[in-house]
């Protein structure tokens, strides 16, 4: 954890990522008790997005590592299916630049902000 101002690209990830893992959890959680087998694994992905949401929030360094982790997860169960590949590739390099750009990159690493 750190003291720098967090960036706004870090605070739109981690909400969103935050977001897709409640409302997930909470979504899939009927499935999850209907099919255990199918369910619990769908709840841990789940669990994995607010986790990382949360810690982004923090700004814990392994937690944009869980984050990116996390996305190339559905990127490659996207694969079969051109479109939907597309569009997690696209939103993998967005959440990619956004974590590690340069200020990011301060932020998590809890090096002061210069003054311009």
């Amino acid at each position: 954890m750190n003291s720098n101002k967090r960036p706004l690209s870090v605070t739109v990830v981690a909400c969103v990522f935050l977001l897709v893992g409640v409302v997930g959890f909470v979504f899939h959680f009927k499935q999850a008790l209907v099919s255990p087998s199918d369910g619990i694994w769908i709840e841990l992905t789940e669990f994995l997005a607010a986790l990382s949401g949360a810690f982004l929030l923090r700004g814990h360094n392994w937690a944009r590592w869980l984050a990116l982790a996390w996305m190339v997860f559905h990127v490659i169960l996207s694969f079969g299916a051109l479109r939907q590949f597309a569009i997690h590739a696209v939103i993998f390099a967005a959440i990619a630049w956004a974590l590690f750009s340069p200020e990011a990159a301060r932020y998590f690493r809890g090096t002061p902000i210069e003054p311009a």
